[in-house]
């Protein structure tokens, strides 16, 4: 079951009764994803045209603002996204993301829900989109990424998505030198960051919400045969 909850920053997000879990942080959805993936993620980015990978679509607000950012700077972006179980439109209307943040714009907001899955579709100029209906345990998108979205559910609740073997993935799909953020700063999600090869950098957390975030950066001369330990995350 879903309910739609109302955040302390005035967005909203929701909420998964079954897994006693929220889409975004009840201190602020949007300040959160704001913070965190595009100010940190992808505005540390320095290319002019950017390969975006997301690590759950969710709501699309992430989307929305990396749509949002291309528009205003006029930055080609290139965006994948990997969502294994989608939201009703219905649900998604329900959020009222584009009331918030870009009224003007709230067409784009639900082109990218209704876009095709598994195709790259323009939604707007500099912003094409594929969405892809997996999570990166089951389909390893290829090509190189300049910057990563990791946005999964918490590692208590989902923990085969915060693996050795997942982020050793995600180093080789992205690009040299380029940039993954998470929400999450615990020390096990971050030595298992720098065993998979990244460089990773504690942050301070969105306005009002966790007091850390970490970025991580991809070596910009990968090794041929870095070994990635196999054992599972522990908290």
């Amino acid at each position: 079951m879903i309910q739609i909850e109302k955040t302390a920053d005035g967005s909203n997000t929701l909420f998964v009764k079954e897994l006693d879990e929220h889409y975004h942080s009840v201190k602020g959805a949007l300040t959160e994803s704001e913070h965190i993936f595009i100010r940190t993620g992808l505005r540390h980015c320095p290319l002019s045209e950017v390969r975006v990978l997301e690590v759950g679509f969710g709501t699309g607000l992430n989307a929305f603002l990396t749509l949002i950012e291309a528009q205003r700077t006029a930055r080609h972006i290139v965006y994948t996204a990997l969502e294994r179980y989608p939201l009703d439109e219905s649900v998604v209307r329900q959020l009222r993301y584009p009331e918030a943040i870009a009224p003007e714009q709230a067409e784009l907001f639900y082109a990218l829900h209704r876009a095709e899955w598994g195709k790259p579709q323009p939604i707007a100029p500099y912003f094409t989109l594929l969405k892809e209906e997996c999570d990166f345990t089951a389909r390893r998108p290829e090509g190189e990424f300049d910057v990563v979205y990791f946005d999964a559910f918490a590692p208590e609740k989902q923990p085969e998505m915060w693996t050795p073997e997942i982020f050793g993935g995600l180093r080789r799909a992205m690009s040299p030198g380029g940039t993954l953020t998470t929400y999450c700063a615990k020390g096990a999600v971050r030595r298992t960051l720098q065993a998979a090869g990244f460089t990773v950098e504690r942050l301070p957390g969105p306005p009002g919400g966790k007091r850390e975030m970490l970025r991580a950066t991809a070596p910009e001369h990968p090794e041929k045969h870095l070994h990635i330990p196999t054992k599972t995350y522990e908290p």
